[in-house]
Formats: C-alpha cells, structure tokens, sequence
C-alpha cells in the first residue's frame, strides 16, 4: 500500500468509507466486522465515520462503535490506524440528514464520538457539513475549542466551497488538514476546491468517489451505474482490472493529495479498491479519462 499525507500523518493512499455498513442495506455485523478487517489486511490505515451513520431515527453512532469493536477484534496492529470522524449531522425517522451546526451541540457530539471510539483523542474531527443558520466561523471555533482542549488531534471540514476553506485555514492554522467533498469521474464541481487545497497543503478525500461507475452506497449494494462502453470500462479491460480500481488511480493522479474514501460493504469490495493504490495509469489513459464524458459510464 502507497501512503500520502495527512496534516503530519502518513495514511494509506486509499482510506475506507465506513458508512455503508450502517446504513440502508447494511451487511451483518459478521460480514461487516470482516470488511473492515479486509481493509485492514489489505493496508488501508485511514477509516472514515461520522456519528449519523446509522439506520433513520436511530440512535447516533452506530457506525462508530461497529469500527471500535472491528479494532478492538483485529488480530493485527492498529497503531497506525486513523480513525477520523464527522458530527454536525443527523438522521431522523423520516430518512433524511438534517444540517446542526451549533457550537455547543458540535462539541456535545465530539465528546459522544469519543466515547464511542473508546479512545483519548480522536485523531481526525470533522465538520459535517455548514449549516446555514448559523455562522461558518462559529462552527469551525467550536473546532478550535476541541483541538485546545485535546479532545480531537486534527480538524477537517467537509462539503465546503472555497471560502469557507480559507475561512476555516484561518481560524486553524496548520491544525486544519483534510477537506472531504464529494468529487469522482461524474461529479466534478469541487475542481477548485481541489486545487486550493493543494496550494494549502490540505489533503483531499473525496466521498462518494465512484460516481459514474458504481452507484452511491445511499442507493443501495454497489453495481454499475451504467453497463454501456466507456473510457473508464476501456482502460480498465486494457488492465485487467475492475472499472472501480480505475476510477480510484485516476483520482489519485488528479493531486498528490487526495485520498479517496471508497464505501464497501464486503471484503472483496475494499480489496479492490485498496489495490488501485498500486495502479499505475500512464498520460494518454489520464488524458483519455480526463476528458471522458458524463456519464462515464
């Protein structure tokens, strides 16, 4: 497994998005527990959470205690593991995701992750998503509260435009690290985005980063979102590898920087993805997948 670089951290090229394992269609506990092993095993050291990741109208943090226990039961060393999380959203019965970005309540739910996670600090909190009733800058001081406080080591902050990322980089300095949008082959509207986290410094994990060529987790168990020919199918039969692990090495090369955050929900899944991180793509496939139209399918 490559690693990139996270704030002073080295993690894995390719991270798991731990969410589909707690929501709609989510495998059992035993295959669950298993994907994140696999993930594990295959070198990934970077798992995404969030405290709504959970089944509607349920209680908060499902998805971060089923990675706590996947931890606690992995036969192999965590040291290096990154557990990085997310508060500001939340999940009633009705399905949907509400947006909270008051101060005292990000701060409540960071301490609820923490329980959770079962660990001192947690070592990625981010920002959920801006809530537009109340002030970004608020939001991301509550941020700046918890890193004081050692409460969380580094902060990110998530479905973000540019300003609110140079708001945030001010208000935390070098102790703001990652940006997480959703950015793949069919959705590419975090290209500046994108590019102003390179100039930062920031890492980029993009969620939902195979847009294009497999459904969203939200839809339901990944499948092709389109079974025409296409630039990404092209490359990859050349490979002899999945369209999936094309689309993750394209993304890799789009900036040293980004670490994509693929979904899965069984070991085979993650496997695949966690070796797009060995996937060497050469100019004219880039060229080619560049300029590939959406849907890419």
């Amino acid at each position: 497994m490559r690693h990139r670089t996270l704030g002073s951290l080295r993690v894995s090229a390719i991270g798991l998005g731990a969410m589909p394992l707690s929501i709609e269609g989510r495998p059992d506990e035993t295959r669950a527990l298993a994907t994140v092993h696999a993930a594990l095993d295959s070198g990934v050291t970077l798992l995404d959470t969030a405290d709504s990741y959970h089944l509607p109208g349920a209680e908060p943090g499902h998805n971060e205690l089923l990675v706590a226990r996947a931890l606690a039961a992995y036969g192999g060393d965590t040291d290096d593991v990154l557990v990085a999380t997310k508060g500001g959203r939340g999940r009633p019965a009705d399905g949907s995701w509400t947006v909270d970005g008051d101060p005292r309540r990000l701060k409540s739910a960071a301490e609820a992750s923490l329980r959770r996670l079962g660990i001192e600090a947690i070592g990625l909190y981010q920002l959920h998503k801006p809530d537009p009733d109340v002030p970004f800058e608020e939001s991301v001081g509550a941020l700046r509260e918890l890193l004081d406080e050692g409460k969380i080591r580094l902060a990110g902050v998530s479905n973000t435009d540019a300003d609110q990322i140079r708001a945030a980089h001010r208000i935390l300095g070098d102790r703001l690290v990652s940006v997480q949008n959703r950015y793949s082959p069919a959705v590419r509207d975090s290209e500046a985005e994108l590019r102003l986290c390179a100039e930062l410094g920031l890492a980029f994990l993009p969620w939902s980063p195979l847009g294009g060529i497999s459904r969203s987790s939200l839809d339901g168990p990944s499948q092709p979102a389109d079974a025409r020919p296409g630039a990404f199918r092209a490359v990859a039969r050349a490979h002899g590898v999945s369209p999936q692990r094309v689309a993750l090495a394209w993304l890799l090369a789009r900036s040293p920087g980004v670490i994509p955050i693929p979904g899965a929900s069984r070991p085979e899944t993650i496997r695949d993805s966690a070796a797009a991180a060995d996937l060497v793509l050469d100019a004219q496939e880039l060229d080619l997948l560049n300029d590939a139209a959406v849907p890419v399918g």
